[in-house]
């Protein structure tokens, strides 16, 4: 057992027991007695239910965490990564063909495992407390078209990476880096009009009263509105939601049907004002260059790892590779993911509170975004009592009372 076997075991054993000690944390802060700001749209039963509802996912998160650690464990400690790639190089297919089969392999093998998970998670817990709107039909075929995209678009990308460490000599990490970061920019392009349309509909949000609302809003705080559109979130939840996705020509704000259901114009208003606060406050690029520095840096320390032969020896490997290495580079590198992880979520937290500001400032009704908070928590059943160290770790919004505290501070 070298440095690296007892680096990389050591951090995922702290991951898996922090999310233990957090998520005890978390059933313990559940509260008994409704918080007094809840007590309009909130009754007794439906509360009950939103904490049996994180007793729930929070005992199935257990049980899920605990099989794939024990997989893991045992694939490692068992020589499978090796294993598996003596049979892909058995097919004689170069460099590139063997990492793609390799990690390929490992991809396929992961859905399988997972997939059980995912049935029971769809159709049975979300399916007890009201949630699941999802088909065998359509669960099917999400499952299909992501396969299909990872093979059309993912095995692309993954032989670049291969490619350009394997042939690209001291600059492979820039060029990769230069790469991922196109690859990047495209997806943000071309996904709201071509991608996301293949597992919802998105259709423009009809003349009328809520059009011509957020369109006097959208002139008001000069926000050049390219297209505001309903997605058919019913097709598989009753949860309730809004995003702003693309850039350019190609950027669009969506609402769940769900949404539009469940809350009045003004509400509606204050939604999109909140997710106009995200772009006007410039917390998408923010986000977008974060992520540019982070991908060269770990290309950069990739690119330095790939030559350590005691990386693939804690792996029990035979021979060194490029694609392999990724691989156990990525499980050496999640301390500083998992770092990086909570930064990325205290600064999601600090853009959240910042777009619940702007939404109340500019449309000067600040009490219309709380009843928003309020009515979305009960439609989700959101615990509205986390432990902060669950937040801390895990929440990438501040809590709905922290929230809607901070709305009337600001006010």
């Amino acid at each position: 057992m070298n440095i690296f076997t007892i680096i990389i075991l050591a951090a995922i054993l702290i991951d898996f027991t922090l999310g233990i000690i957090s998520n005890r944390l978390n059933l313990k802060a559940l509260s008994r007695e409704l918080p007094d700001e809840f007590e309009d749209v909130y009754d007794e039963q439906t509360y009950a239910k939103s904490q049996e509802y994180t007793r729930v996912n929070t005992r199935f998160g257990f049980l899920t965490g605990t099989v794939d650690l024990l997989l893991l464990l045992a694939f490692w400690f068992a020589g499978g990564f090796n294993w598996l790639d003596q049979w892909a190089r058995g097919f004689e297919f170069g460099v590139i063909g063997t990492g793609l089969i390799f990690i390929g392999a490992l991809v396929v093998a992961k859905i399988v495992i997972s997939l059980p998970f995912s049935v029971y998670s769809t159709f049975v817990i979300e399916e007890r407390f009201g949630f699941n709107k999802t088909d065998g039909k359509t669960f099917v075929m999400d499952r299909l078209k992501g396969m299909m995209l990872s093979l059309l678009i993912g095995a692309p990308l993954l032989a670049g990476i291969i490619a350009f460490f394997e042939y690209g000599g001291t600059w492979a990490w820039v060029y990769a880096w230069l790469a991922v970061t196109a690859f990047s920019l495209v997806m943000q392009y071309i996904a709201p009009t071509w991608i996301m349309p293949l597992f919802n509909k998105f259709e423009p949000l009809e003349d009328g009263e809520l059009r011509q609302a957020i369109e006097a809003y959208a002139e008001k705080v000069d926000f050049p509105l390219q297209g505001i559109y309903v997605m058919d979130g019913s097709k598989r939840s009753s949860k309730s939601n809004a995003f702003f996705t693309g850039f350019g020509k190609n950027k669009r704000i969506a609402l769940f049907d769900t949404l539009i259901e469940n809350h009045t114009t003004e509400e509606l208003v204050a939604v999109l004002a909140h997710e106009i606060g995200h772009y006007k406050k410039k917390h998408i690029v923010k986000n977008m260059v974060i992520s540019t520095l982070h991908t060269g840096i770990m290309f950069a320390l990739l690119s330095i790892f790939l030559q350590v032969p005691a990386l693939f020896d804690a792996f029990f490997m035979e021979e060194m590779s490029v694609y392999a290495g990724l691989l156990f580079f990525g499980l050496l590198y999640s301390p500083v993911e998992t770092l990086l992880g909570i930064f990325m979520q205290m600064m999601s937290r600090k853009h959240e509170f910042e777009a619940d500001h702007y939404a109340a400032s500019t449309t000067g009704q600040p009490e219309q975004m709380v009843n928003v908070l309020k009515k979305l928590s009960k439609d989700n059943l959101s615990n509205l009592t986390p432990h902060p160290f669950y937040v801390f770790l895990n929440y990438s919004h501040p809590p709905v009372l922290r929230r809607i505290e901070s709305i009337r501070r600001s006010g």
